[in-house]
């Protein structure tokens, strides 16, 4: 009897375990599930606000889609950290984000001369509120990179370390974007940039992005899964394929799209060579 059922579960591969895809959406909670669907849907609409409505769709979309996101990485880090910490580490991330945006415009320093136009609002400091929230939105999601490639017994500035890396892998597509798209304007382009965007403006971005790892000090994201990780791998997919296929910028697109995509396959064979799937 024992031998016929063991059978019939092979037939129907239930003595198998999960497959990574399984588990990868098996991650998150049902509110979690629902959160990544507004913000993947709202984000493939950018292209038909555009045919249907104008131009003028962009901020709108943009800040429904930011939004949706940040709720969505709220949603998973206070399942696992709580509350308190979830919204003290917002609060970090948004008040540093302005506040290094602040000195950027101002100074030029640590990104390099810009401005931001009037297409995104609020505006404080003539830094849109949107900003600091869109250096949250990704942040965590590398915080879990530097876990999955590093290991748990990495030190909390190595860790800060990768993910900074993480977020410059994202800008390498998300600056030729909004550029493109006229949310803040470059000055004093050097003859040798990425695609027009000042090669200091990314050291700017790996700078800031470590240095609110070391002053926040994220506690561990092992039990958030895949789902952080499928957060970055969906920007990727956005960015990559936007810029390739609808923002006619297929130069941003193939780089950065090879760059942030080497660093998300890395942490995934990472994570899968520990066993973790």
């Amino acid at each position: 009897m024992n031998g016929q059922l063991a059978n019939k579960m092979k037939t129907l591969n239930l003595s198998q375990p999960p497959s990574v895809f399984v588990r990868i959406f098996g991650s998150f909670q049902p509110l979690q599930l629902v959160l990544l669907a507004v913000w993947f849907g709202v984000m493939t609409a950018v292209p038909i606000g555009i045919w249907t409505i104008g131009e003028q769709s962009i901020p709108i979309t943009m800040l429904v889609g930011t939004l949706a996101q940040a709720a969505l990485v709220i949603a998973i880090l206070t399942n696992v950290w709580g509350w308190q910490r979830t919204w003290l580490t917002f609060a970090g991330v948004g008040v540093l984000g302005w506040l290094a945006e602040f000195i950027g415009t101002t100074t030029g320093l640590p990104f390099g001369r810009y401005e931001y136009t009037e297409l995104l609002w609020p505006q404080i400091g003539h830094v849109p509120l949107l900003v600091p929230v869109a250096w949250f939105i990704l942040l965590p999601s590398c915080w879990r990179l530097a876990e999955m490639i590093l290991g748990a017994g990495a030190k909390n500035w190595q860790r800060a370390a990768v993910a900074a890396f993480g977020m410059v892998t994202w800008d390498l597509l998300l600056d030729p974007q909004m550029v493109n798209w006229g949310f803040w304007i470059w000055q004093d382009v050097p003859a040798f940039s990425w695609f027009g965007i000042p090669f200091l403006n990314f050291f700017g971005w790996f700078l800031v992005a470590f240095l609110m790892g070391l002053i926040l000090r994220p506690a561990s994201l092992v039990q958030t899964g895949w789902s952080l990780w499928l957060v970055f791998a969906i920007s990727w997919f956005l960015e990559t394929f936007g810029l390739l296929f609808f923002w006619g910028l297929p130069g941003p697109a193939v780089a950065g799209g090879l760059v942030m995509g080497g660093l998300m396959i890395w942490s995934f064979r990472a994570y899968v060579g520990e066993k973790h799937v």
